[in-house]
């Protein structure tokens, strides 16, 4: 038992700079799965960055899975454990790797014996902040969320969530530690509420847009502050990364909200894709919903796969947009790789042929030195942690902007909104 007591404080001295205890770091057993111990971007993370919001972030701790350093010390063993997949080579960290955001950089995730899904792994940072989880929304907690990968096919294949269980049931420690913290052997609902427990200490602040808001005038460049106005005002941004069109967000830059921003529908027949899930998929039915979107087509229907309301066909949730410089590729499907591509795409008035396309999409006419001032805002969103990876993937991402631009479409980008199609009957 002391061996294990060792263990499950390990991560306590970062985890309770949040909750306002002390304990003392211990080396975890080497019985365990390695993860980074002594890696800053994998730790938990204090309340005490500028721009944090304090009491939100309490607020998002629910009831009934209150933190404890040894349930976030658990959560994130489990959390870095590839012995969570069906033959121990995916873990959760494989697709939201601190060393890269927490994201993989990839457009679309691989799991399981090379099984490649359909959607882009958002980032885990301040997910603890999301109202829905997924680019779908399909589930509203980071425990619900937590549990679909597991039981996926494509991403970490157990048949169910008690396979899960047996698998690290085996290990003398888990049973140990689950006892410790929960009093009880370990079984999924408490599994999950461990990993949801060390997702919620994953906060990313302190940027030098932070630094800004703070009242640090100089903490960004006039490229920035240019940058921030036109996100705010010509470039429409703020019609999704914003609380309202008229309050700007400056903590999480989202509306909480669902939107067809016409990424690649026209490749899509959405129509019949629609009419099938009517068919295959009760409302409600969260763990199908999962597989359609990592599976199979019926992934670009989007919202529509948990509402069945036409009018969200193809819409994808609001992403937060800290770090977003290191967290790319981009879109739900992984399909643009700069930022420069992501300002082109919204610049040109993307979507014509798209009936569903939401209604504040629309030509901008944005310049070149605009689509930069968007581009250098974006990047002093970039947390302390990332600061050098980010200035390497602004170098990249610059220098590919001057050769390579696939979205580019000035003439539409300064010419009238067309009209839109009809929908489909």
């Amino acid at each position: 038992m002391k061996r294990v007591l060792m263990w499950v404080v390990t991560v306590a001295a970062t985890a309770t700079l949040i909750f306002g205890c002390e304990r003392s770091a211990k080396k975890a057993s080497s019985q365990l799965p390695l993860i980074p111990e002594t890696d800053p971007l994998a730790q938990p993370k204090s309340l005490q960055q500028v721009g944090a919001p304090v009491a939100m972030t309490r607020a998002a701790i629910p009831a009934d899975n209150q933190q404890t350093p040894e349930k976030i010390s658990l959560g994130q063993k489990l959390f870095f454990d590839r012995r969570l997949s069906v033959n121990g080579t995916v873990s959760c960290s494989t697709c939201h790797d601190p060393a890269l955001a927490f994201t993989d950089r990839k457009p679309t995730s691989v799991g399981v014996q090379g099984r490649v899904g359909q959607r882009n792994a958002p980032t885990v940072l301040n997910a603890l902040y999301n109202k829905t989880q997924f680019w779908d929304g399909r589930v509203n907690t980071l425990e619900e969320q937590a549990a679909l990968p597991i039981v996926n096919s494509v991403e970490m294949g157990h048949p169910n969530l008690d396979a899960a269980v047996a698998q690290i049931a085996t290990v003398e420690e888990y049973q140990q530690a689950f006892r410790v913290v929960f009093g009880r052997p370990p079984n999924g609902a408490d599994l999950v509420r461990a990993i949801a427990s060390y997702e919620r200490t994953l906060l990313s602040f302190d940027s030098p847009f932070d630094h800004f808001i703070a009242g640090d005038k100089n903490a960004i460049d006039e490229s920035a502050k240019r940058g921030w106005e036109l996100f705010n005002n010509q470039a429409r941004c703020n019609k999704c990364h914003a609380l309202t069109d008229t309050t700007r967000d400056v903590t999480n830059l989202i509306d909480n909200d669902f939107h067809n921003i016409g990424v690649l529908i026209v490749q899509h027949k959405v129509v019949p894709l629609a009419r099938q899930a009517e068919q295959l998929i009760k409302t409600g039915d969260t763990p199908a919903i999962d597989q359609a979107a990592i599976q199979t087509d019926m992934s670009a229907l989007g919202r529509f796969l948990v509402t069945k309301k036409e009018p969200d066909i193809a819409s994808f949730k609001t992403p937060n947009i800290r770090n977003v410089l290191v967290t790319g590729p981009y879109f739900h499907d992984g399909s643009q790789e700069t930022l420069w591509d992501v300002v082109d795409h919204y610049n040109k008035g993307a979507g014509l042929q798209d009936p569903y396309l939401d209604q504040d999409i629309q030509p901008l006419a944005l310049t070149e030195s605009d689509i930069d001032d968007l581009v250098a805002f974006m990047a002093a969103l970039t947390s302390p942690n990332y600061k050098e990876q980010g200035a390497t993937e602004l170098a990249r991402q610059r220098a590919i902007s001057k050769t390579t631009r696939p979205q580019r479409d000035t003439a539409r980008a300064f010419a009238p909104k067309p009209p839109w199609p009809p929908p489909p009957k």
